[in-house]
């Protein structure tokens, strides 16, 4: 079943912001992972406040997307994380293909 990491994101610092952007896509990459939503428009329907920068990633299973975010690899962006953008991240199951 699939599992989605689900971001919003807004950017600190610019060049820390890229820095992480290129670590953190080759890492998804590299567990399986991709990208369905990435800091394209988004508009506010209901409720508030408004939208940062929207992020949705896709990962065969739950269990290969904690092992992307657990790994040695993304530690690497995760430590440009806490420097280059404030976040809202969530993990959320999909369902059963059909």
């Amino acid at each position: 079943m699939p599992a989605y990491v689900i971001s919003e994101v807004e950017m600190r610092d610019a060049e820390g912001f890229e820095a992480y952007r290129i670590i953190a896509a080759k890492t998804i990459a590299q567990y399986g992972g991709r990208y369905l939503v990435r800091g394209g428009a988004a508009t506010l329907i209901e409720g508030s406040p408004p939208p940062k920068v929207i992020i949705v990633v896709e990962f065969p299973t739950m269990e290969r997307l904690r092992e992307w975010y657990a790994s040695p690899e993304y530690a690497e962006a995760l430590r440009v994380r806490q420097t280059a953008l404030d976040r809202r991240l969530v993990f959320v199951e999909g369902v059963a293909p059909v």
